[in-house]
């Protein structure tokens, strides 16, 4: 056992009422448990206390969180090296020695001991790394939680609509705008839209950046033609006309709060020293390239090859063999909002990459699925991304394009020169 390093063991079984501890004393090889609460001023008097028995010598601390409040609170000692452990690794290891599957949190605090001791050049020690890059993290992750959000209650807002004013959804292609939220605020049923005169109808849509005559001329046209109500029943019509005020009022706080977010990513991400290399991405955008820029972060040491970095995000393959088997299948396990980041980015890079097209529709040609043509290509942006980002320099296609010629690829001669 490695334990000349440091002082003292402790693992830790985290809940949301209490953490279990098992704790290793490295001088005494000996064993303490205990139980401490989740708040705060308990957290703090924990640490108080190993600071009393240990002054400065460095504690190894495994714990089943990356992110959460536990490390949160722990991060901000210096003496404590914190390992964070998938959860899957502690419940393969008890299970590999307790077949009845038992389990009890002190038992899995100590077996999170056991495998720091055991195991500790597997295991990848918690770095803070640039306070701006974790905030920005932070930030896109929180931004995209609110677009889900949106479109949960752009959906159920639609489902509502269809069930009295069905009219006004051909009126309007964008659900998730201030302007059909507010026309529907204005308007809330047919009989009030049919009402208007064109003359209001006109000034509405004006102070609303409709500036399109064409525009303005369809919708009043459509809102002219648009029939009978679909029910007169008032049993259906209130409640359903309730209900949806009720939904365009809470997305149009969603709609204000995704404005600033949106702000404060933009300023965050031009403070980084990487944001021209994100951003000069295909298809990337201000949306894409902050998050495709926390996926890899700021530490080029982090990830010594394209592989690494593939089989970190979840793009690279899995291959399984026994025997004369052999099975290959999408990696499971993986960080869920980086993957979808880079597979988002790259079906955003066909649109603006030739060479991603091009690759793209070979694919395809080939038989393959939308989806696994788009892995496809994920793959081989990971390459490609990797290298930009270990060398620091921006994405040419141009370049990259004359790197294909002097290797002799098929994608050139389908190109368009």
């Amino acid at each position: 056992m490695a334990t000349d390093n440091y002082v003292a063991y402790i693992g830790i079984d985290w809940a949301d009422r209490k953490h279990d501890i098992a704790l290793y004393d490295c001088a005494s090889s000996t064993w303490h448990q205990s139980v401490i609460q989740t708040r705060p001023q308990d957290i703090l008097d924990w640490v108080n206390h190993l600071r009393a028995r240990y002054g400065t010598g460095r504690i190894a601390v495994g714990m089943e969180q990356k992110r959460g409040p536990l490390l949160y609170a722990l991060c901000q000692y210096d003496n404590l090296v914190l390992f964070p452990i998938n959860p899957r690794t502690v419940a393969n290891d008890r299970k590999a020695f307790q077949p009845s599957r038992a389990k009890s949190d002190p038992v899995d605090a100590r077996i999170l001991v056991e495998l720091m001791q055991k195991h500790q050049e597997k295991l990848e020690a918690w770095v803070a790394g640039c306070p701006q890059t974790r905030a920005l993290r932070q930030w896109v992750e929180s931004r995209r939680m609110l677009v889900g959000e949106k479109v949960r209650l752009t959906n159920r807002m639609t489902a509502s609509l269809k069930s009295y004013f069905p009219q006004v959804l051909d009126w309007f292609e964008d659900k998730d705008t201030f302007v059909f939220c507010e026309f529907l605020e204005h308007f809330a049923n047919l009989e009030a839209a049919q009402a208007a005169t064109p003359e209001q109808l006109t000034h509405f849509f004006q102070t609303h950046q409709v500036v399109r005559r064409t525009a303005i001329a369809r919708r009043l046209q459509q809102i002219h033609d648009a029939g009978p109500p679909l029910t007169s029943d008032v049993a259906i019509a209130v409640p359903a006309q309730a209900l949806t005020l009720a939904l365009v009022a809470l997305l149009k706080v969603v709609l204000r709060q995704l404005c600033d977010f949106n702000t404060k990513v933009a300023e965050l991400f031009e403070t980084l020293p990487d944001a021209v290399l994100f951003a000069a991405l295909p298809g990337a955008g201000p949306h894409l390239a902050p998050r495709l820029l926390v996926a890899l972060g700021e530490e080029r040491a982090r990830f010594t090859s394209a592989q690494a970095f593939m089989s970190y995000i979840g793009i690279a393959p899995v291959k399984e063999e026994s025997g004369k088997k052999r099975w290959v299948h999408w990696r499971w396990s993986c960080p869920i909002f980086l993957r979808q980041t880079f597979v988002e980015g790259v079906n955003q890079a066909r649109r603006f990459s030739a060479c991603s097209q091009v690759f793209y529709e070979q694919q395809k040609q080939a038989g393959k699925s939308h989806q696994k043509a788009i892995r496809a290509l994920a793959y081989k942006w990971g390459r490609i991304l990797w290298r930009c980002w270990q060398n620091k320099t921006p994405y040419d296609e141009e370049k990259y394009v004359d790197a294909l010629r002097r290797k002799h690829s098929p994608l050139v001669k389908h190109l368009i020169v």
